[in-house]
């Protein structure tokens, strides 16, 4: 449970939380995540340190989690935070007796401290003395040589990673005197440094000093006013042999910048400190009151060089930054003021002593922590606002100082009774949020930690500013980094008339959005089209010779340039009619036939050529482009313009162009000789050259010919041959267009392919006698000896009766030798002699005569060959082999005789059933099932005479007797049939063994054992 105090704790600490502005989202975001702006947890959280101190505390020093803690009873408590339940405690009274303690210094890795030691009343500094304590002893050792100057100041070495040695170290005193030594430790020995060997003397100041109080000074700010040194710090610049010395005074900053030539001599600063001697210092004054002032500097890192620079007076913390390239002779640059706030994050009923200066500070990165006698204020570097209080409770005593670790940048603050710790949080947390009213953007940028919606609030601030400041342009391009709302700023450019600022906005946009984006990209895109087509169209409009005006050729070059990339050209060209139509409506003829020829949209070109009427151009373009769809679609057309070019760019194309494609185009042009002539031209290269066969060009062609070219009919025909199934043109479409233009010599031949013997022959004979010899000539190739006979009747018929030639139809006899003289007899008159037709009548009959012996001579040949068939036949009915007992098995070589055996006249030898077994693999499936079903019988046969008589008796329709002679013969027929299936051939040498040569060795189902069984 929270106690009563720790409630109080809480109430008394108050932070300044930062307002973030809302999110704002665009179309160009997805699912933009919602993220918490602002973390609740404060900046600084004050933890107390369990420990209760013995006395009051008057000193603590911290450094590499190392604690120093001096009480005022002089009791020194270290102690290790790895090990903070281990401390030490150190009696310190025995060494320094009467004094008191003044001063409490520890090196930044924690293992010297240095304590200073005044008289305790009285300005006598010449009792002063100094002591040495080392982290490994609990012995002080006291620095002799220093004794009679109180050290106020001391600078320590960064750049030294020894344990047992400080290195070149400065000590500035009360009286402005700037003393450099070095502490080590040699063994387990704790000693100081010889002095004697290490100081040297400075003859400038022997008027001022006595030697021995010169041993070891490298240099005195005050030589008459004396002033005491309250901060002090050295540092080497980075990539140089400079070295840089700060320290302040109650009213001044100084600083001495020199060069070390040689690190190995000693004092190392001395070389520093030289070129000072004899000039004037350089250095910053405050006026104040206060009887103390301090210093700090801020680093990321002990080995880094210093950022910032801070100075407490009586006016406030002056801040500087430390850049040493800026100026060679001063490096505290941008130096300003940080007033000490006066108002208070709590009620107003907690008392306040107005215009109190603080105590002491802590600098960090971006803030200062304030200590008062009762509380800790926090104020921010960069708007100089305060951001945090925190009262302290009395019951600890008022506060006395507060300290940072060099090294781990922890902040301790501690009261007479109390030490607390202060835990830093995300000190830059709202850092972006000060920059932006500042209006350091980029600054901004880089504390917002990648955090999206801090940088989109950066940026919609910068984009704000911008547009006020009226940098259209620039302002754009922030804009459309950010996730504002698309349609509002849109609206802010339209509203001002700023159409380059909104295009460049557009074009911003459309490079952040992502391909699966289309629709955002889409509209984008046709936006700024129309854009550039409004302000081109502009200058159209208003000027005649734009194409010289300097602003036309500009905005052509950004129009060129925004359809070359690969979002807008995609775009483009997936919406290319949308594009053509912005296009054509604004009347930018030029740029449309331009984007059609980037695109490669040739189909738009050859378009816009063809709506000019430039057809000679269009059918250039047709030449030059690769996609034959576009020879389909507009041939056409240039056919009716240009048909003998455009017929020599089709041929020139070869069998890329299927013509039957072209047969729309082809067809609508063919109304006059000149267009029919050239089409035809293209055709017979598709027939005669390509050797197109397709029906349909086929078909075209002949009807051109039909039309054009009747003398190419009978010769286009020919080349097709006389076989129908190969001509490739429709016999019957051709043969009605050759009717149709009376072409009968084509009829003739078409009607012959397509059998129509007859009417071939009638029209053949309409024409002239030899053709019709011809035409009947042609069935025999058909085997059709009836036919030809027919067809030769007719020719005959016609010249015996319609031109009475007696000799020309004896003529036939010989030119046809299915004619005889009886066949032609009836066309003759009766007034004919016999005397004309003698000489062919006895030629009959010698025909006959050797046709009836011809006959004679066959039925002798044939009884002799049934006498020897019945021979062979008698001769094999009687034929035997022999059977020795030695002889095996040809399939599983076991003794033939050992079981019941076939023997086949090639002389292979099987068992029975070793021939069954090997023999069923091989036979069709019904035979198979035709085999068990004769086994099973004959099984049957074998046993059970009776059940199979039953068998038969329910599977036949034929009788039995159920005698044993039935069942005898039964039995008889069944082996036959048996013998018959089984013994038919040799199982090598008959053809069941030719069928499976293309059989596997092994089948598929016993693929896998095989191989293992192989394996």
């Amino acid at each position: 449970m929270t106690s009563v105090f720790d409630q109080y704790e809480q109430a008394s600490q108050r932070s300044k939380q930062a307002v973030a502005p809302p999110i704002r989202h665009d179309i160009s975001t997805t699912g933009f995540i919602q993220m918490k702006l602002q973390d609740e947890t404060p900046i600084f959280i004050k933890q107390k340190v369990n420990f209760m101190p013995s006395e009051k505390i008057s000193h603590m020093c911290v450094s590499s989690n190392f604690i120093v803690i001096s009480m005022a009873n002089h009791i020194l408590l270290r102690i290790d935070m790895k090990h903070p339940d281990t401390p030490e405690e150190i009696e310190i009274s025995k060494y320094i007796g009467n004094l008191r303690l003044s001063g409490l210094f520890l090196d930044p890795l924690g293992q010297h401290l240095i304590i200073t030691t005044i008289p305790k009343q009285g300005d006598n500094t010449s009792a002063a003395e100094i002591f040495y304590l080392h982290r490994k002893t609990t012995k002080l050792k006291q620095a002799s040589k220093f004794r009679g100057h109180e050290i106020t100041a001391v600078g320590w070495n960064y750049a030294n990673t020894s344990e047992t040695t400080t290195g070149p170290i400065l000590l500035g005193t009360s009286k402005g005197l700037i003393f450099e030594t070095e502490i080590g430790l040699e063994g387990d020995k704790i000693f100081t440094t010889s002095l004697e060997q290490y100081w040297r003397q400075l003859p400038n100041y022997l008027p001022l000093y006595g030697s021995k109080e010169l041993e070891g000074l490298v240099f005195d700010i005050g030589k008459d006013s004396k002033p005491p040194i309250t901060g002090l710090e050295f540092r080497r610049i980075p990539n140089t042999d400079k070295y840089v010395v700060i320290l302040t005074t109650l009213i001044r900053i100084y600083q001495y910048i020199g060069a070390v030539t040689s690190h190995d001599e000693k004092p190392l600063l001395q070389q520093v400190f030289s070129k000072y001697l004899n000039r004037k210092e350089r250095f910053n004054q405050l006026e104040s009151s206060l009887p103390y002032s301090k210093m700090q500097l801020y680093f990321s890192s002990p080995q880094e060089f210093p950022k910032t620079f801070s100075w407490l007076t009586e006016t406030g913390i002056l801040i500087a930054k430390v850049d040493s390239k800026v100026d060679p002779e001063n490096i505290l640059v941008n130096q300003q003021m940080l007033p000490c706030p006066e108002t208070s994050l709590l009620s107003s009923s907690v008392s306040r002593k107005k215009n109190a200066a603080p105590l002491s500070f802590v600098l960090t990165e971006f803030h200062v922590l304030l200590l008062y006698s009762d509380h800790v204020k926090g104020v921010s570097l960069l708007n100089q606002e305060l951001i945090f209080e925190d009262i302290y409770n009395d019951a600890f005593g008022k506060l006395v100082n507060i300290t940072k670790d060099p090294m781990t940048g922890s902040i301790w603050a501690f009261s007479e009774r109390a030490v607390f710790k202060y835990k830093v949080t995300r000190e830059d947390r709202n850092v972006w949020q000060v920059y932006i009213e500042k209006g350091e953007f980029e600054l901004a940028k880089q504390y917002c930690k990648d955090n999206p919606a801090h940088i989109d609030q950066v940026l919609i601030k910068q984009a704000e500013k911008l547009f006020e400041n009226k940098e259209y342009d620039t302002s754009a391009l922030v804009y459309a980094d950010t996730h504002s709302s698309f349609e509002e700023i849109s609206l802010k450019f339209l509203q001002e008339n700023q159409t380059e600022a909104l295009k460049t906005f557009l074009k911003k946009k459309l490079e952040g959005l992502k391909p699966q984006d289309k629709t955002q990209i889409t509209m984008i895109v046709i936006w700024v089209v129309e854009l550039f087509m409004n302000q081109m169209g502009a200058l159209r409009s208003s000027e005649t010779s734009y194409l010289q005006n300097p602003r036309y050729i500009e905005l052509q070059k950004q129009f060129d340039s925004f359809l070359a990339t690969n979002k807008v050209e995609e775009c483009v060209r997936k919406n290319r009619s949308i594009i053509y139509n912005i296009m054509a409506s604004h009347g930018d003829k030029d740029n449309l036939l331009r984007l059609t020829i980037m695109n490669r949209n040739y189909e738009e070109v050859i378009r816009q050529h063809l709506y000019k009427n430039n057809h000679l151009e269009a059918l250039e373009v047709l030449k030059s482009q690769a996609n034959k769809e576009l020879f389909y679609q507009f041939a056409g057309i240039l056919l009716q313009e240009l048909p003998k070019p455009t017929m020599a760019a089709l041929i020139s194309q070869g069998s890329y162009l299927k013509p039957s494609k072209l047969l729309p185009a082809l067809v609508s042009c063919n109304g006059d000789e000149k267009h029919a002539r050239e089409i035809i031209r293209y055709l017979e290269h598709c027939v005669y050259e390509q050797s197109c066969q397709e029906q349909a060009i086929h078909n075209f062609l002949l009807s051109l010919y039909a039309r054009y070219k009747k003398d190419e009919v009978m010769r286009y025909i020919s080349s097709q041959g006389q076989d129908i199934s190969m001509v490739h043109y429709d016999v019957h479409y051709a043969l009605r267009l050759c009717q149709e233009a009376k072409l009968t010599e084509a009829c003739v031949q078409l009607s012959a392919l397509l059998g129509l013997w007859t009417t071939a022959v009638d029209l053949a004979l309409t024409i002239s006698v030899d053709l019709a010899k011809q035409i009947a000539a042609m069935p025999s190739h058909h085997g059709n000896d009836e036919l030809r006979k027919k067809l030769w009747l007719k020719i005959a018929e016609h010249v015996v009766r319609e031109k009475d030639d007696i000799q020309q139809a004896m003529n036939f006899l010989q030119q046809c030798d299915l004619v005889r003289i009886e066949d032609i007899l009836p066309f003759f008159s009766d007034f004919v002699t016999i005397d004309h037709f003698k000489e062919a009548i006895c030629n009959s009959l010698q025909e006959y005569n050797r046709h009836v012996q011809d006959l004679k001579e066959e039925m002798e040949e044939a009884t002799k060959a049934a006498e020897i068939i019945r021979k062979d036949i008698q001769a094999f009915r009687t034929r035997c082999t022999f059977v020795q007992a030695r002889d095996t098995c040809n399939t599983c070589e076991v003794q033939l005789l050992l079981r019941p055996f076939y023997v086949f006249p090639c002389g292979h030898r099987f068992h029975s059933d070793c021939l069954v077994a090997a023999l069923t693999p091989m036979l069709p499936l019904e035979r198979q099932t035709r085999l068990a079903e004769l086994q099973h019988q004959l099984t049957l046969a074998s046993t059970r005479p009776d059940e199979l008589a039953k068998h038969n008796q329910s599977t036949h329709s034929g009788s039995a007797d159920g005698s044993a002679s039935a069942s005898l013969s039964t039995k008889e027929q069944i082996k036959a049939d048996f013998d018959d299936l089984v013994a038919s051939e040799c199982l090598y040498c008959g053809e069941l063994m030719i069928d499976s040569i293309d059989k596997p060795f092994i089948e598929e189902e016993d693929y896998e054992r095989v191989m293992k069984e192989w394996a």
